[in-house]
């Protein structure tokens, strides 16, 4: 299959797991998902995705092991203890701290998977505030987009294996036994709330102390990344904090989150300007400047009309609410159109159609670009890059914010740059080559390590599945031992049998033949041979009365519905030519079978004469 073909297929197979499940991979680093997608190809003996595809269909069970094989559900109680310890020691207790008394405590554990890392975070908060505080006062929310973890999660019960990073302690305190598995208690269970949530699609819960997302951006894209940090920075309070795993360190996003302690992953959020005051007086005044705005509102508000960026606001419901000084020099709007509907506003339409993008970015709640817009004017065009970003209140729209910041200047320089890349060019041949060779190196590098982090995952679950395998094997060996000394003893009585039969049917003087209930030959002894001139193999499967051999088949044919019906005789004498051409004779019988293989034994024999 060509490389094009195999990634047409490829998509297939993702658009029908978001038709059917739900479950949108299309974030997720494509090197890493094809890989592990190939792998259940492989295991299944599939020769290609389409044929995946059709596996896919006619096997349901199929889908919990793929979905397992691309999520990677590996977790573990106390998982880098360190970074727990850390946790619970430093971190929390100085947050802890800006807390007013008798607030409550909320937490999110993102990606959950089987539920080991939200019970590690009710033992430590337990440790912590104390177990009353945190039945009356916390809520612990653990999400996946896996709904048979989630399953196993809800049900907080555990194997020996799955409890050996739980300290003695904390086993004997928190967990209660019940057979073979520990169950989480009951009274403490209850503050932690499972839920199906998909980090990519679905808005995010709001207003956390504490957000435990460990190893799973590690395997989205950086623009997926992105979009989902937004989220989570958006999720937490200002005093919030943001614990990640050991193979994410957003070194990339200083704009939304800062380290408290790089080495354990564990960040606090970078607070944003509160924009929400601001448009709710605008919104329902609609008046240049309120009269009643508090000083800090007013202070925002006169930072926002004087800066060289043309800003426009609008509200939930399509009105101009504000638009600044540098919006009437660059757009032709001013304070008298305040108050508007934004779709009669030319602004709205050209140079480029704002309504649609501006719902895309309310359907989406995060910032949507459009680079390098061209917009004509009476002394040569302007160019402007367009950012409509959603103003939003606990996941509430309250409407948009449309910035038209102008690149025309950046725009005149690129072009120079491109006069003097041109001149430049078979100067710059080999470095550009050498750039593109070590950019090429880094992102295999990178794209090792990440490769890398995930096989150790891989590798961890895989030595437990082995130490199971192998006490499965062991029995399984057991019993195919047994089962091959039997198969040895049945293949023997088999093969006598067989030997006994071909002895028997041989030694008889008549042709024999055994017919199904539909008259197709089941059996064709050498006398029916030597009679008919036609071997075994030849007519085995075939309809008798469809044979080219030298008897009245519709008669004999006749006889045997009669002999299967028991309506009628079971033999007559027919005149038949047997295989030299010489007419004779020939008595026909018939037996009715009875029994698991149904139908009748036609005997013909050549009389004397």
């Amino acid at each position: 299959m060509s490389e094009i073909a195999e990634d047409s297929s490829f998509e297939l197979l993702l658009d029908f797991l978001y038709q059917s499940h739900g479950f949108d991979f299309t974030g997720y680093k494509r090197a890493t998902l094809l890989r592990r997608v190939q792998k259940r190809v492989e295991a299944t003996g599939s020769k290609s995705f389409e044929g995946y595809l059709d596996y896919l269909q006619v096997r349901p069970e199929e889908y919990g092991i793929l979905f397992d094989t691309i999520l990677i559900n590996v977790t573990g109680f106390y998982r880098d203890l360190q970074a727990w310890q850390f946790l619970q020691s430093k971190a929390l207790p100085r947050m802890l701290a800006l807390h007013r008394d008798g607030e409550g405590f909320r937490a999110w554990s993102a990606g959950c998977a089987s539920g080991e890392e939200a019970y590690t975070l009710a033992m430590v908060l337990s440790e912590m505030l104390g177990e009353d505080t945190v039945r009356d006062r916390v809520k612990i929310y653990a999400t996946d987009v896996d709904e048979d973890a989630l399953s196993r999660a809800r049900a907080g019960a555990y194997s020996a294996r799955e409890m050996a990073g739980v300290p003695e302690e904390m086993r004997l305190k928190y967990f209660e036994q019940n057979g073979t598995r520990w169950s989480f208690r009951g009274d403490l269970r209850r503050s932690v709330i499972f839920g199906r949530h998909d980090l990519v699609q679905d808005a995010p819960i709001s207003r956390l102390d504490l957000l435990v997302c460990r190893n799973t951006l590690m395997y989205l894209t950086a623009d997926t990344q992105t979009r989902v940090l937004g989220r989570l920075h958006y999720a937490l309070k200002d005093t919030g904090l943001l614990f990640l795993g050991r193979a994410e360190m957003l070194l990339t996003h200083p704009n939304l989150f800062t380290p408290v302690d790089l080495r354990n992953r564990i960040f606090t959020k970078v607070s944003r300007a509160d924009l929400r005051d601001r448009v709710l007086v605008l919104a329902r005044s609609g008046q240049d400047q309120p009269a009643a705005m508090p000083p800090s509102v007013r202070l925002t508000d006169m930072a926002a009309r004087v800066t060289p960026v043309a800003q426009l606001v609008i509200d939930q419901a399509g009105t101009l609410v504000f638009a600044n000084q540098q919006s009437d020099a660059d757009l032709g709007i001013n304070v008298r159109d305040v108050g508007r509907r934004f779709q009669d506003l030319a602004v709205s339409y050209q140079p480029v159609e704002l309504r649609a993008r501006i719902g895309e970015a309310y359907a989406s709640q995060a910032p949507v670009h459009i680079p390098a817009v061209e917009r004509p004017g009476g002394n040569g065009s302007q160019y402007f890059d367009i950012v409509i970003t959603p103003l939003l209140d606990e996941g509430e729209v309250l409407g948009a914010s449309i910035a038209f910041v102008d690149v025309s200047s950046a725009m005149g320089l690129q072009s120079e740059l491109t006069r003097s890349k041109q001149d430049l060019e078979t100067a710059y041949e080999e470095l550009q080559s050498a750039n593109e060779e070590l950019e090429t190196t880094n992102e295999e590098l990178q794209s090792t390590i990440e490769e890398l982090e995930t096989t150790n995952e891989e590798l961890q679950s895989a030595n437990e599945e082995l130490e199971t395998m192998n006490e499965e094997l062991q029995s399984t060996n057991s019993e195919l031992q047994s089962i091959n000394a039997e198969l040895r003893e049945r293949t023997d009585q088999f093969d006598r049998t067989n030997a006994f039969m071909d002895q028997v049917l041989g030694s008889l003087g008549v042709g024999v033949i055994v017919v199904d209930e539909s008259l197709h030959v089941q059996l064709w002894n050498t006398r029916s041979a030597e009679l008919w001139g036609l071997r075994a193999e030849e007519v085995l499967g075939q309809p008798l009365l469809g044979l080219d051999i030298g008897i009245p088949l519709k008669e004999v044919g006749v006889l045997v519905a009669a002999c299967l019906a028991g309506t009628g005789p079971t033999e007559t004498v027919l005149r038949a030519r047997d295989r030299r051409g010489r007419d004779f004779d020939c008595q026909v019988s018939c037996t009715r079978l009875d029994g698991p293989s149904s139908g009748a034994v036609v005997m013909t024999e050549r009389l004397a004469g």
